[in-house]
């Protein structure tokens, strides 16, 4: 009786084995037919897409080659031009008086950008530099929330000392911060853990965004990307038009699409660090009259996660939230991984 108990107990273990054995084998095979996903990242206009992909250049393609380096180091030159001559128009919209001095300056500067075909001397380095000196000018950026200007433009205008030296080679923080709206479509792929991720990356204004649905198909993950400290300001397209409500919008006409009502939705709520120092000059009821809570950031950014997720339609779809700050490499390193091995987990029990 013992010996037909132990048999049985045997076979039963074998087929056990066998049955792990054939499950790994149908895993493995999955894995092997399907080693590649598809990331369409989507957006507003500045939402900060592309400082993502930047960062997956940097995390999983070892940076940037010397041509583009290059490229960056004429944007940031002509960035910072184009951003002074915005600093000085807001700051005669907005009523702000320059001293006389400055005046001068400013009236040589705009002549010489707009009637000389040089993109740089040390002319036009030393009127950027007195201009941005001045108190006046360095209020009217703090008032930038009034009109349309990258946050970013502080950071390149206290480095021009630096950027205007002959060898200035941009750093890859200089990279991360440089503001260029995306055109057309940007690919990128790269390997992680044996598996190809290719990111595609779509312009995010309005005339850009008919050209989303030709990329609709076989993706794997949709991120949308969404600038919290837009809450305050107006459409480069139109001025009368809200971005975070152009923003929403937008996100309820794509997520709940027919092409990903079944797929994975990861939001980042990005630009915290932005959105932080925002939260102390503008409350969030002045531009969004239904909130009733405190203005502080735990409240807030709770406030717009909720926004969103309420649109989507599929409460039982895959969803994930992450606020995010584009330029931190580190944090942006840790919340690609987590997106990483949730749709690997996912994708792997699915199979078991």
């Amino acid at each position: 009786m013992g010996n037909k108990n132990n048999k049985k107990k045997k076979k039963r273990q074998q087929e056990k084995k066998k049955n792990k054995n054939i499950n790994k084998q149908l895993v493995d095979e999955k894995k092997n037919e399907k080693n590649e996903f598809k990331m369409l990242l989507l957006g507003t206009g500045d939402s900060g897409k592309s400082t993502f992909v930047k960062q997956m250049q940097i995390l999983y393609k070892g940076g940037f080659n010397t041509k583009i380096v290059d490229l960056y180091r004429n944007i940031i030159r002509i960035n910072l031009k184009q951003h002074m001559k915005i600093l000085l128009k807001a700051s005669a919209d907005l009523k702000i008086q320059l001293p006389k001095e400055s005046v001068i300056i400013q009236n040589k500067f705009l002549d010489l950008i707009k009637n000389s075909p040089v993109m740089w001397n040390d002319k036009i380095i030393e009127m950027i530099k007195q201009l941005w000196e001045q108190p006046q000018i360095k209020e009217c950026y703090k008032s930038r929330h009034h009109f349309q200007l990258p946050d970013s433009s502080a950071y390149f205008f206290d480095k021009i000392d630096e950027i205007a030296k002959e060898d200035y080679q941009p750093t890859r923080d200089d990279i991360l911060n440089c503001r260029i709206p995306t055109t057309g479509v940007k690919e990128l792929s790269f390997n992680v853990k044996n598996y190809i991720w290719n990111l595609v990356d779509v312009g995010g204004q309005r005339s850009e965004r008919r050209k989303w649905i030709h990329h609709f198909e076989d993706v794997d993950i949709l991120i949308f990307v969404i600038a919290l400290d837009s809450y305050s300001q107006k459409l480069f397209e139109e001025h009368s038009v809200n971005r975070m409500t152009e923003c929403l919008s937008v996100f309820e006409q794509t997520v709940n699409n027919e092409f990903f009502k079944k797929k994975r939705l990861v939001i980042l709520l990005n630009k915290i660090d932005l959105f932080k120092e925002k939260l102390k000059k503008v409350k969030i009821k002045e531009a969004f009259p239904d909130y009733e809570g405190e203005n502080d950031f735990e409240h807030t950014s709770e406030y717009f996660k909720n926004k969103f997720l309420d649109i989507v339609n599929q409460k039982k779809r895959s969803v994930s939230t992450h606020l995010t700050c584009g330029t931190d490499t580190v944090m942006i390193e840790k919340i690609f991984d987590d997106i990483r091995v949730s749709i690997m987990e996912k994708f792997i029990s699915s199979y078991i």
